[in-house]
């Protein structure tokens, strides 16, 4: 399976144990229920492009997706996010998370791959810089 392909499914199993949590009741909290929509729809729309486009785009976003939603999840661990306090206990959990961090490394490792600025760093890096004995 290729790195793209992975990134997609990692990005749809997080995307997933938000949906199934967000019908599991999490839909009945202010800030949060919209949140894990969201969070569902965007790794549905992330997985499909980087399926779909091979580019650098889709790469960043299942890495800030991965960054994101991990992050939130530690903030909601430790200090609490809009009220809501977690722990780190249930399948669901672990599934996320381990989902996530797929996401940011795969993510990153297409970044590196395909790196935008190293093809056009270098030609822009050379463009004004004058050789010794040129005019």
């Amino acid at each position: 399976m290729g790195t793209r392909v992975l990134a997609a499914v990692a990005v749809l199993v997080s995307a997933g144990v938000h949906l199934y949590l967000w019908n599991d009741g999490y839909k009945d909290l202010d800030k949060i229920g919209p949140a894990f929509l969201l969070n569902a729809v965007g790794g549905v729309v992330i997985a499909v492009l980087l399926l779909a486009w091979s580019h650098w785009v889709p790469a960043f976003l299942a890495l800030g997706f991965g960054l994101s939603t991990l992050g939130a999840f530690i903030i909601s661990t430790t200090v609490g996010l809009f009220g809501l306090q977690e722990s780190w206990e249930g399948w669901y959990v672990w599934v996320a998370a381990v989902s996530e961090v797929a996401a940011i490394v795969l993510g990153a490792m297409l970044l590196l791959r395909n790196n935008p600025l190293r093809s056009s760093g270098q030609s822009q890096q050379h463009a004004g810089v004058r050789r010794p004995g040129s005019h």
